[in-house]
């Protein structure tokens, strides 16, 4: 018995260092983040995934930080390396959590990029995709907010890009925005961004 309550309190020593390191870790890197470190940052999310296998949350903040630095890159070989890393991260992230929504929302901005970047080379094969991925996410979690507002922004965009009314889209925007004031993350470090977009997006709805 003895010799049981040793390894018990060893085991619970472990994990709670162990949660402590992870803690203290990912602190770090959003910190590094807020503070326009984005490579320092990315590179920190994935040393922390690499530590912890079972975790799709570093991978996806490291595939995140990769999808929206390449929007507007000019230099085709960086944007290229970004986005690739982005899709292995990605698919590291989709391996532990499969039919994640916050993970798709984040597959179809990165075939956004990639279509913002060349829209000839990408259009036609990639906006089914997105798409599909936005209708996928949507059916599993219609009350996430980041799901309803990134769908509206394609829509926006798509709309745009063939002359067609966005109004439709704009009040999808409104509903995400009123989404946004219920969602409440999982723990600290779970998605919760998008507000700020949508509330740009809205002004620009309004002109």
């Amino acid at each position: 018995m003895k010799h049981f309550i040793i390894i018990a309190a060893l085991l619970i020593s472990t994990l709670t260092t162990a949660q402590a390191n992870y803690e203290k870790g990912m602190h770090k890197a959003f910190e590094l983040w807020g503070q326009n470190n984005a490579t320092e940052a990315a590179n920190m999310f994935e040393r922390i995934a690499s530590a912890e296998p079972d975790n799709w949350l570093p991978a996806y903040w490291a595939a995140q930080i990769n999808i929206i630095t390449s929007f507007g890159e000019p230099d085709k070989d960086k944007l290229t390396a970004k986005l690739k890393k982005g899709q292995d991260l990605l698919n590291d992230a989709t391996a532990i959590s499969k039919n994640n929504p916050e993970i798709m929302v984040l597959q179809a901005m990165l075939h956004t990029a990639w279509i913002a970047s060349d829209g000839a080379t990408y259009g036609m094969t990639l906006s089914p995709k997105v798409i599909e991925l936005y209708a996928k996410a949507e059916a599993i979690a219609p009350n996430n907010p980041r799901v309803i507002a990134s769908k509206a922004e394609w829509n926006i965009g798509s709309a745009q890009y063939f002359g067609q009314d966005t109004a439709p889209f704009c009040k999808d925007l409104e509903h995400a925005l009123e989404l946004f004031a219920k969602f409440k993350p999982e723990s600290q470090f779970h998605p919760k961004w998008g507000k700020e977009r949508v509330v740009q997006l809205l002004e620009s709805c309004k002109k």
